[in-house]
C-alpha cells in the first residue's frame, strides 16, 4: 500500500545547497530568512519543517560545505605523500577554490561568521571549533611528517600548524577582498619557504 501523506514539494539536497551559498556569500547574520527562502524556493513553514530553525539550517549548510566545496584541506592532508606536499596542496587547492568565479569567494567557515552579536554566540563557537579542528588536522599531518622522517625532528609542529591555518584563513579574506589568484599563489610561495627549511 502506498504511503499516505503530502509529499515534500522540494528537493532537500538542492535547497540545502542553495542555503549554503547564501550563508557563504552573506554570512550568518547577513542572511535573512527571506534571503534563504527565496534562494531555496520554499516558504518559511517548509524551511522550519525540513531543517528546524536558522541556526540548525546553518549547521547543516556548514556540514555540507565541509563535504563538498570545503573538502580541499582534509583531502590534501590525507592524500599527499609528504608533509610538505600536503601543506602545499592544501594552500594551492584552496586558493583555486577561493578564486573560482563560479562560487562565492573565500572560505565559508572563515567568512560566514565574521560578524557576531550576543544572540549568535553559539554560531561563533561552532565556527571557532571548526577552525580549531582544521589547525589540529594540520598539526597531525606535520607530526606525521616528523614521524615519517620527511620533516626534521626539531620541527615545531604546533607553531607551524598555527602559521598555516592563519595563512589559509588570511588567503580566504584576501580572496573575498578581490586579491587575484597570482598574488595569492605568491603569498603561498612565501609561506611554504618556512616549511621548506624544515624538510629533512
Amino acid at each position: 500500500m502506498a504511503e499516505r501523506g503530502r509529499p515534500r514539494g522540494f528537493d532537500r539536497d538542492i535547497a540545502l545547497r542553495r542555503a549554503m551559498e547564501v550563508f557563504w556569500e552573506l554570512g550568518y547574520d547577513g542572511a535573512s530568512m527571506s534571503d534563504l527562502t527565496a534562494a531555496m524556493g520554499i516558504n518559511s513553514p517548509s524551511l522550519y519543517a525540513a531543517f528546524g530553525d536558522k541556526e540548525a539550517l546553518f549547521r547543516a549548510a556548514v556540514e555540507l560545505y565541509g563535504r563538498t566545496e570545503g573538502s580541499h584541506t582534509a583531502r590534501a592532508l590525507r592524500e599527499q605523500p609528504t608533509a610538505y606536499a600536503a601543506i602545499e596542496a592544501m594552500l594551492r587547492d584552496n586558493i583555486a577554490a577561493y578564486a573560482d568565479p563560479a562560487l562565492p569567494t573565500g572560505c565559508m567557515v572563515v567568512l560566514a561568521g565574521a560578524t557576531y552579536t550576543g544572540k549568535t554566540a553559539a554560531v561563533r563557537e561552532f565556527l571557532t571549533q571548526a577552525r580549531r579542528h582544521t589547525t589540529a588536522q594540520i598539526r597531525a599531518r606535520l607530526d606525521r611528517g616528523v614521524t615519517d622522517g620527511d620533516l626534521s625532528p626539531a620541527t615545531d609542529t604546533a607553531a607551524l600548524a598555527t602559521l598555516y591555518s592563519t595563512v589559509l584563513y588570511g588567503l580566504s579574506i584576501q580572496a573575498r577582498d578581490g586579491v587575484g589568484r597570482d598574488e595569492l599563489d605568491a603569498a603561498a610561495d612565501s609561506a611554504l619557504e618556512v616549511l621548506a627549511a624544515a624538510v629533512s
